[in-house]
């Protein structure tokens, strides 16, 4: 399987699935602890219409785990620097939960690089009273028993629709997660300066994404919020009620059917 590297000394684990495929690639971005083999559900089916690129964020799966800058902001460089390496000017961005946050800001730092955009119950939009939980989760991250409290975290993640075998694909991969990415990640996501996961303050920034965006919710109130900063008369919001944080691993078909849906419907 191919690697790039990066500057940074960030090498970066990727797999490239129907390379010759016309149209802007597929590039898919997966969530906070864990790494692109959650695309595993999708690739196969993606394939058969788009090229396909799914990259191990840093600190994450097969890529460099470095000590410090374990952040969406610098994941989102990295991707950059993954674009150019592979010589590929434009994609369509899907992100799940933080992977949204990294796709968002891929989005507004490089407008040129992402022709569409698609979050999937993304890591941003979080209101009252939510992060007056943050300062303890990120206590139990810094503590002694940060993958306790990481898994902690991921219960609020699933729900009565999720698979067991999800359940525990994820807890696998977050007790083989070093603990000093877990908690830079959850910081920089929602409580460093500039963090964009919590509402307002990541508000405008949100609206800067130019592009078209297909937003899929699990919770309706979050999808109503982020209807009101989308700028392109081509973005879509859906609410899949009754589902988890998980939604497209839970209902995988379903998700392809709607993400080739809206690329048809945007050219």
């Amino acid at each position: 399987m191919p690697y790039a590297d990066l500057s940074g000394n960030i090498r970066l684990f990727y797999t490239d699935d129907a390379p010759q495929t016309d149209g802007p690639p597929l590039l898919l971005v997966h969530g906070w602890g864990t790494d692109s083999h959650q695309w595993s559900w999708h690739i196969d089916a993606l394939a058969a219409r788009h090229r396909v690129i799914a990259a191990d964020l840093r600190g994450h799966g097969y890529s460099t785990v470095p000590e410090t800058g374990n952040t969406p902001r610098m994941m989102a460089e990295d991707l950059r620097g993954l674009l150019d390496h592979l010589d590929v000017p434009q994609v369509i961005a899907v992100g799940h939960s933080m992977g949204g946050q990294v796709v968002s800001i891929l989005a507004v730092e490089h407008p040129e690089r992402v022709r569409a955009l698609v979050a999937l119950d993304p890591g941003y939009g979080m209101a009252a009273p939510v992060p007056d939980g943050f300062p303890r989760m990120i206590a139990g991250l810094r503590g002694p028993h940060p993958h306790a409290a990481a898994e902690k975290i991921d219960e609020w993640c699933t729900n009565a629709a999720t698979p067991a075998v999800i359940r525990r694909w994820h807890k696998r991969r977050l007790y083989g997660m070093p603990p000093h990415v877990l908690v830079q990640a959850f910081e920089a996501m929602f409580t460093d300066p500039g963090a964009i996961g919590v509402r307002p303050a990541g508000d405008d920034y949100l609206a800067r994404r130019a592009c078209p965006v297909l937003s899929i919710w699990a919770d309706r109130e979050r999808a109503s919020w982020e209807a009101g900063l989308l700028k392109d008369g081509l973005s879509t919001v859906m609410c899949w009620e009754g589902s988890s944080h998980r939604l497209h691993e839970e209902r995988p078909a379903e998700f392809v059917l709607v993400l080739e849906r809206w690329l048809r419907r945007i050219g």
